[in-house]
């Protein structure tokens, strides 16, 4: 269970880095893409929510804020809301 923990402690300080600017969407969603034991430690409802996050995340960069219907925003604060859900759920178990 401690792999669980460790890999949503990297998702968690790689979405910071992306909020703080000093990383890009692509780099959050490979690093996220890649928690493979976490994702399966997770029921698998929280793959396709963060799945679909990450595609909405990584398309919102394309563009503008402004152009864009995805505000990035309310993605990275739906992705913490994620993160914070999932941690609940791994120290459920």
């Amino acid at each position: 269970m401690a792999a669980e923990h460790d890999q949503l402690t990297t998702l968690q300080g790689a979405l910071a880095r992306f909020s703080e600017g000093s990383s890009s969407a692509s780099a959050l969603s490979e690093l996220a893409r890649s928690q493979a034991q976490l994702l399966a430690a997770l029921p698998p409802r929280y793959s396709e929510v963060l799945l679909n996050l990450l595609d909405r995340l990584e398309s919102s960069a394309l563009f503008s804020e402004e152009s864009c219907s995805f505000s990035q925003k309310d993605l990275v604060a739906n992705l913490q809301m994620w993160v914070d859900k999932a941690r609940g759920t791994l120290d459920a178990r």
